[in-house]
């Protein structure tokens, strides 16, 4: 536990958070693979705010490894290619773990399906009380269940251990109208209600997953982690990104 916990606790605007990774993220340019300076990076961002007190978890996904969706064009059924990207997000979480520790932030893998000798299995309770020690728990597997995405594996272990908020991380400063790395005409919005998102399909997250925070008043941010300070700016209440919630707006 970082010893100025207390101290720089009190700069820190939520007690607890679910931050939601991609998977793809950490192949940086390469498109498949781990990354290690993108690995480091985003291990030493979650080291920072765990040391303003903030008890995270995380949940990362697997695509830089395998997509289950895309299985299929190589003669993998759907539902086998889903439990393979499930494995892919344990093989993250491994070394995201070892990258916070080396960070000296210590943590735990909950996996949906535990691995006997490697990882453990998700319990809720053993959860809370690993965040509460001041440790990061990530969360892999997905939910354990094909046909699921990590969006709403995020959504799923953020309602079950009590996070204020899925601060969700992307490569781009929020969400817009349209594709901003496609489109110079998009526009951002700062703040988007639940059912705008739905109806405008603006692919923030699955539908699934979106009206999973929206029927449990989960709010969840957008915003760009490569740029870096962007999440703990978030965290000190310096909000950065779009809000998605209740009383967020829309088109």
């Amino acid at each position: 536990m970082p010893a100025n916990r207390d101290q720089a606790g009190s700069n820190a605007r939520y007690r607890r958070i679910l931050l939601k990774l991609s998977g793809e993220a950490l192949s940086g340019g390469a498109g498949f693979g781990i990354d290690s300076e993108v690995l480091r990076g985003m291990a030493e961002q979650g080291g920072e705010i765990i040391g303003l007190g903030v008890q995270t978890g995380i949940v990362i996904g697997g695509g830089n490894l395998f997509r289950g969706s895309s299985g299929q064009a190589s003669g993998v059924d759907r539902i086998t290619g889903d439990h393979m990207g499930m494995l892919a997000t344990i093989m993250n979480s491994l070394a995201l773990r070892d990258a916070l520790e080396s960070a000296g932030t210590p943590a735990r893998i909950l996996a949906a399906r535990g691995i006997e000798g490697v990882v453990e299995q998700f319990e809720r309770h053993a959860a809370i009380r690993h965040l509460e020690e001041g440790r990061a728990v990530i969360f892999s597997g997905g939910t354990g269940n094909p046909l699921f995405t990590t969006d709403s594996a995020a959504c799923l272990r953020g309602i079950e251990i009590g996070a204020e908020i899925i601060f969700k991380a992307t490569r781009v400063d929020g969400v817009y109208s349209a594709d901003p790395e496609r489109d110079p005409e998009a526009a951002k919005f700062d703040a988007l209600g639940y059912d705008a998102v739905i109806r405008d399909q603006l692919g923030v997250m699955d539908l699934t997953a979106i009206c999973l925070a929206r029927d449990n008043g989960m709010p969840i941010r957008v915003f760009d982690m490569t740029r870096r300070g962007a999440l703990r700016e978030n965290i000190a209440g310096e909000p950065n990104g779009t809000l998605i919630g209740s009383t967020g707006g829309g088109r």
